[in-house]
């Protein structure tokens, strides 16, 4: 019999059934993670997740920008959300953990472990990026995406993506600093948008903003007529995410 007839061998199976075991109980180990972030932040909201790179010093005008945003945000009523590191994740949490609400941070465990800032009132530990990216968005009641690299870009390409299909509810998204993603804004106008790949009023799902103050506005005007609650249709979708 050639070597591609044969049957495998019995320690073969053997570790197939071990590797099917672990699986299993990897499962239960995304499911609890689930389960027990859900049950810390059902108390945040309104929340605001913001996002940025991990690479920006405290002197940086991007750092104090942030700080200036989600202090702002916080003393509004917003707990602020970010992903727990240094960069813009800390001056997210270090403007919010000196404003009035919560700052929260859901951290994520990497091979070269990112350092938790010292910023938080709620840290929530992640070993799984996606059920970390899912609660970002099943929390926010807007994303404010400040300069940042690939991580960033993911976040908020996600969360595009999501509106734009109908996975998620509509929320404001919110790019701080107008000379930092103008090539980016340019370039779905002219290349996106001639292509027909996306549609015009897709671009209306972002909004271009420098200010502090008008970031926190852009957020109560998009709230004002409707409440920041989650609406039973909006409900929906959040749990079919």
């Amino acid at each position: 019999m050639s070597e591609k007839g044969k049957i495998p061998h019995l320690a073969d199976q053997s570790a197939s059934k071990v590797s099917n075991s672990q699986e299993a109980w990897r499962v239960f180990g995304i499911m609890s993670e689930f389960v027990e972030a859900t049950q810390r932040l059902s108390a945040i909201r309104p929340a605001v997740s913001i996002f940025g790179s991990a690479r920006t010093p405290p002197d940086s005008p991007y750092y104090k920008l942030t700080e200036a945003i989600a202090r702002q945000l916080s003393d509004a009523g917003f707990s602020v959300i970010s992903g727990g590191g240094p960069g813009i994740m800390e001056a997210a949490n270090k403007g919010a953990f000196h404003g009035k609400s919560p700052s929260v941070g859901l951290n994520i465990q990497l091979p070269h472990e990112q350092s938790s800032n010292e910023y938080q009132d709620i840290s929530q530990s992640f070993r799984h990026f996606f059920a970390r990216k899912y609660m970002f968005v099943r929390f926010a009641n807007a994303y404010v995406v400040m300069p940042g690299g690939f991580g960033t870009l993911d976040e908020l390409l996600e969360a595009l993506t999501l509106i734009q299909t109908g996975k998620s509810r509509r929320i404001p998204i919110i790019l701080v600093y107008e000379p930092f993603w103008r090539g980016l804004v340019d370039w779905f106008r002219t290349t996106l948008v001639s292509e027909k790949v996306i549609s015009p009023e897709d671009i209306n799902l972002i909004q271009v903003i420098d200010k502090p103050e008008d970031v926190v506005e852009a957020i109560f005007r998009h709230y004002e007529t409707r409440g920041f609650d989650p609406l039973p249709f909006e409900r929906e979708l959040m749990l079919n995410l």
